[in-house]
């Protein structure tokens, strides 16, 4: 048998009309499905990116936070050093050993205000990271309910094609524009 021969059908007379004939809602639809989802491709991304910045700033706070309360617990230690110093201090009875003491309670006390300082500074710099932390992580909450609206509208174009109304075009388009809406929100101050 040779196979060059073909028998054409009037199976094949209808796919060549469909083909020869553009649906234009599926073409509308399937231009606005490519913008939504590049619009949601880049709201993506920037939820993601400031997910990101906020838990490495809420990290650093924490870390911060960490030094402050070694800090603490060293003030505590400083702040014991001196009483026993200052204890030592009153029983002695040779002035020469007294003054000994004395000298090392107030060394204790002077070292004991510099690292005061320096656990008041670290608690006051992982306080206002932990704020920026915060700060960030709202766009991404926003961001993130905007992905969720435009993914429903992508959703409901598809089902648009599927099942030819027309009526489930609008919502698309309305849940597009509150993604659209609630991405632009985030990113506006």
């Amino acid at each position: 048998m040779d196979d060059d021969f073909e028998i054409e059908g009037p199976h094949n007379h209808a796919v060549e009309h469909a083909v020869e004939q553009r649906d234009p809602l599926a073409q509308r639809i399937a231009l606005m499905t490519a913008v939504l989802s590049t619009v949601g491709a880049i709201v993506n991304y920037a939820s993601g990116n400031a997910q990101t910045e906020a838990l490495v700033l809420k990290n650093q706070s924490i870390l911060l936070q960490t030094r402050a309360s070694d800090q603490w617990a060293y003030y505590q230690s400083k702040s014991t050093k001196s009483h026993i110093a200052n204890g030592l201090a009153a029983l002695a009875t040779d002035p020469t050993v007294r003054q000994r003491f004395i000298d090392e309670r107030d060394l204790e006390n002077k070292q004991r205000l510099e690292v005061q300082g320096e656990a008041r500074r670290l608690e006051g710099e992982s306080q206002r990271l932990a704020r920026e932390s915060d700060a960030k992580l709202h766009p991404h909450e926003r961001l993130a309910l905007a992905l969720g609206f435009l993914q429903i509208g992508i959703a409901l174009a598809a089902i648009t094609v599927l099942t030819r109304r027309r009526w489930l075009l609008w919502g698309a388009a309305g849940a597009a524009l509150v993604g659209i809406g609630a991405a632009i929100s985030a990113i506006l101050p």
